[in-house]
């Protein structure tokens, strides 16, 4: 082990997380009416529409994927009868077409976002490198899986001898550097991409990914009252008295015993 490989897999992973919890506090307590994803969908709704369900689904799939792999150890897995091979299968499968249906809906939030003029001048350079930090890993994620799992050895890549067991050791407080040593590069910068992801989710649009809309169904109904010219009765301007424009107004007038007068402008010459 190299002095790299344990910056790499033990100093820089709880640097990211520590940063991860410390800037949603942060953000929580100085801009909590800013945790949200500012949505453009003000400016166009058509692309919209369609790629924000595909990549939001497609990577909330990606996300438990990733959850059953690293954090459930395969002799769980073994106990209830799926055996490494099937679980292989399945993985690659449902993983490859959750990140494809994820790609899919960047590349379509990524063509609206520069396409349309509107939502163009609504991107801020946070949001740019937002979304680089959000394509690279996963990019990197998609070539590990073609590389190593579909057009690799047979039986693809067992990330869960080695990379499962390192990510599990660093929530034990003991990781395991040795175990990170011979994993093949593309799997090693995915998870570098990854924590970086995390480490900059707090200070990005992305804040909203750690609170999820659960109460949304039970929230109570939003009001909305119309401002049509026909409700209400405009406002008059201080110190005018309306002047009456029917005879009924007029006669009503009398019968308190105003005086109709009609009401000018005094010039102070």
């Amino acid at each position: 082990m190299s002095a790299l490989d344990i910056f790499l897999w033990i100093i820089f992973p709880y640097v990211c997380l520590a940063t991860l919890i410390l800037g949603l506090i942060w953000r929580w307590r100085t801009d909590k009416f800013g945790w949200t994803s500012r949505s453009s969908e003000i400016y166009e709704r058509t692309w919209l529409r369609i790629s924000s369900p595909l990549f939001h689904f497609g990577i909330l799939f990606v996300v438990l994927g990733h959850f059953g792999g690293l954090v459930i150890p395969a002799s769980w897995t073994e106990a209830v009868g799926v055996s490494e091979h099937m679980y292989h299968l399945v993985a690659v499968v449902m993983g490859s077409l959750a990140g494809a249906v994820a790609i899919v809906g960047l590349i379509g939030l990524l063509i609206r976002r520069f396409k349309y003029k509107s939502v163009r001048f609504a991107t801020s350079r946070g949001d740019i490198v937002m979304y680089i930090f959000l394509l690279i890993p996963i990019a990197l994620g998609a070539s590990a899986t073609v590389l190593t799992q579909i057009f690799g050895d047979p039986g693809g890549y067992n990330y869960r001898e080695t990379i499962s067991p390192w990510f599990r050791s660093l929530f034990y407080f003991q990781p395991d550097v040795a175990l990170m040593v011979d994993v093949p590069l593309v799997f090693k910068l995915h998870i570098i991409a990854g924590f970086l992801l995390f480490a900059m989710l707090p200070f990005t649009r992305l804040v909203h990914a750690v609170a999820p809309p659960v109460l949304y169904p039970a929230r109570p109904y939003m009001v909305y009252r119309s401002r049509a010219t026909t409700v209400g009765r405009p406002a008059v301007a201080r110190g005018w008295e309306p002047i009456p424009t029917t005879s009924e107004q007029v006669r009503k007038r009398k019968r308190t015993g105003h005086k109709v007068e009609h009401m000018q402008k005094v010039s102070d010459r």
